[in-house]
């Protein structure tokens, strides 16, 4: 899976644009784009991928992706109408001009695009009166649309219920070169795990030795690259325990573990239950 530049537009007559996703499932790729973007999930379920995070995700997710922060929301693929359904905002930072967020009254809002490098996930009672000004964006045109945007990010910015997705790409976020680095890394881990991950290919897609990849990615990401392989998994074991029917062994295989012993051994050291005791608690 390849990072790809995604080109949008606002259309004529608007600095924001909204788009009202109704599909059978989101499968879209790994993607970044120069505008910020806020996303509603109102119907579906499955991975969220932000930056180098990969997290589960279930209606009404709510999260705002910074300007180049690769991502993409991946539901199980069900030929079913309207199984997938979203609200999705996108702008450019200087969507009002470049002063504008220069105004001391908008300082929180200079500082929540700055944030959203890491990607915010909204939570609390904030929530539900920004996906109902979302919904009224939707819904206007002109400056009632605009004045409705701005409320939107108002509230985000004086919330206190958020929590950043990853803290890692943000510190990438100031150079460009190393952004596309972590890119073109995370995009090919990311259509890999559930095949054999070879580091020396992971190293030539980053342009480094292995021995200077491996540095790298520990200072980038705090983790082996064995580690986050191993992360991605077991998150897609988990999904799979919970949301299907397939037997442990189907599992093991599907995300990558060649071996029933070891993911057997490595789901539990990760989540402290074996797979059969982690589905039985959703079963029950």
């Amino acid at each position: 899976m390849k990072a790809f530049l995604e080109q949008l537009t606002t259309g004529i007559g608007s600095s924001i644009s909204i788009i009202e996703l109704n599909m059978s499932c989101f499968d879209g790729p790994y993607h970044f784009h120069p505008e910020l973007e806020l996303t509603w999930i109102r119907k579906s379920s499955g991975k969220r991928y932000v930056g180098g995070n990969v997290s589960d995700y279930e209606p009404d997710d709510l999260v705002l992706v910074g300007a180049n922060v690769p991502h993409c929301w991946q539901s199980k693929k069900e030929s079913i109408p309207d199984k997938a359904r979203s609200i999705v905002i996108q702008f450019h930072p200087d969507f009002a001009g470049g002063a504008f967020l220069e105004l001391p009254e908008l300082i929180k809002i200079k500082n929540l695009f700055v944030k959203a490098n890491a990607g915010i996930i909204i939570k609390g009672n904030a929530k539900a009166k920004i996906i109902s000004k979302m919904i009224q964006c939707d819904s206007t045109e002109g400056f009632s649309r605009l004045l409705h945007f701005l409320e939107i990010l108002d509230l985000i910015s004086n919330s206190e219920e958020t929590e950043l997705i990853d803290h890692q790409f943000a510190g990438l976020a100031s150079s460009p070169a190393e952004t596309e680095r972590f890119r073109k890394v995370f995009s090919y881990l990311i259509g890999n795990y559930q095949q054999e991950v070879s580091l020396k290919t992971v190293a030539k897609i980053a342009n480094l030795t292995p021995t200077a990849f491996c540095r790298y990615f520990k200072n980038v990401t705090r983790k082996t690259l064995v580690e986050v392989v191993t992360e991605f998994r077991i998150n897609q074991a988990c999904q799979n325990l919970r949301n299907s029917k397939k037997s442990v062994y189907e599992i093991c295989f599907e995300c990558g573990f060649g071996n029933i012993s070891y993911f057997n051994k490595t789901f539990k050291a990760v989540t402290e239950y074996t797979p059969l005791q982690y589905r039985n608690l959703f079963l029950d």
